[in-house]
């Protein structure tokens, strides 16, 4: 037997009790800090740390949790600190709760969720007071602390490594890239529009959040995956990259299965497979963002016209070199950047270890069904 499993035998065999979160802490709002001087302590907000003034606000250990913004991002503070207004600090009654046990507790309870705003997340004290959390005894609270710092350094430990393994591989396919796209003048070359069809999509009707809740994958301007819908206006093999968007000009993508094309994004895909490839198309324009984001206007919000893209130039080697070089950057393309398996995976794979190991420490049966006390019914 654990030792946490001894220690809950013999200190709450029957089940701890849960407490609204107004009941073990009090929230207090940030201020501003440009009234103070340079120093050594930090100012936090949703983002981190955003800079260090010679004053503090309180200097317990404390959770942060956020007001506004990134409403997942907490943070536990165990020196002074300042904070601003867009996160709350917590005076945590330590008799019953221990500080590094409630900031793991509220990590696991996806505060995201509880937003109450549409253009920026928000949570008010109100919403967060009523949160239940489970309030075993101290020891039991301190040996899971325990716990779940050991593991959590050991997780950040082997997420270095796996991160500087990326960034090596990274540092290696951009090497590859480049020299395997070198060609001398005795390879043809041609416009874009000439070897590949230049397509912009359109919104679809409904967008969704969650993968179960459409099939396909919505692809717009940006980096990323913009939703899901549930039905497809491009049946994939095709090369994406954004027509306009801040941070988003220069990105090129690679969807192998359909999916739908937004408004904001070019769908490029080969005229004729038996003269140049999609696959080999997107690596040669992967290769050639830079003379993508030459090719962009600034003034405003970032914009790539459609004839501007079709005059990049593009590299033909027989086709049999083609599927050779693809082949080679597809595997690297994979290791550096694909969910699903490579070193990306990898570090996902251990994010999720450690919640399911927190959440699972963190699950208590209830002592009794929950009855709020005087205190916490003046918190509604």
């Amino acid at each position: 037997m654990s030792r946490l499993e001894e220690l809950k035998a013999e200190l709450c065999p029957d089940g701890v009790e849960y407490k609204r979160l107004g009941e073990v802490l009090t929230l207090r709002n940030g201020k501003d800090y440009r009234h103070l001087g340079s120093g050594n302590i930090p100012v936090y907000g949703t983002g981190g740390i955003m800079t260090y003034v010679d004053s503090y606000v309180y200097d317990k250990p404390s959770v942060l949790i956020p007001r506004k913004g990134s409403l997942n991002k907490l943070y536990y503070v165990d020196v002074p600190f300042w904070n601003v207004d867009t996160i709350f600090y917590s005076e945590i009654f330590t008799d019953i709760a221990n500080p590094k046990f409630i900031y793991y507790v509220l990590e696991s309870e996806h505060l995201e969720n509880l937003n109450e705003a549409g253009a920026v997340p928000s949570l008010t004290q109100k919403v967060l007071n009523k949160i239940l959390i489970p309030v075993p005894p101290l020891e039991v609270q301190a040996e899971i602390v325990r716990i779940l710092d050991k593991f959590t350094s050991l997780t950040a430990e082997l997420t270095a490594e796996l991160t500087a393994e990326l960034t090596l591989r990274k540092q290696q396919y951009e090497y590859y890239r480049v020299q395997l796209m070198t060609f001398g003048d005795e390879v043809r070359h041609a416009a874009l529009g000439e070897l590949a069809y230049i397509r912009t999509g359109r919104k679809p009707a409904e967008i969704h959040e969650t993968y179960c809740e459409g099939m396909y994958d919505y692809v717009n301007a940006g980096r990323t995956c913009s939703g899901y819908v549930n039905e497809y206006n491009c049946d994939g093999d095709t090369v994406t990259t954004p027509s306009r968007g801040q941070g988003g000009i220069g990105y090129v993508g690679y969807q192998a299965k359909p999916f739908w094309l937004g408004a904001l994004c070019y769908g490029i895909k080969s005229r004729d497979n038996n003269i140049i490839t999609t696959s080999f198309l997107y690596h040669c324009m992967n290769n050639q963002r830079d003379d993508i984001i030459a090719l962009s206007h600034f003034g405003g919000i970032p914009l790539l016209n459609v004839s501007e893209l079709a005059a990049l130039n593009i590299p033909v080697p027989p086709l049999s070199e083609q599927k050779r070089i693809a082949s080679i950057l597809d595997r690297f393309d994979s290791l550096c950047n694909n969910l699903s398996h490579g070193l990306p995976a990898e570090i996902q794979a251990r994010h999720i270890q450690y919640q399911y190991y927190r959440d699972k420490l963190l699950t208590f049966k209830e002592k009794s069904s929950c009855q709020p006390s005087a205190q916490s019914q003046n918190l509604t």
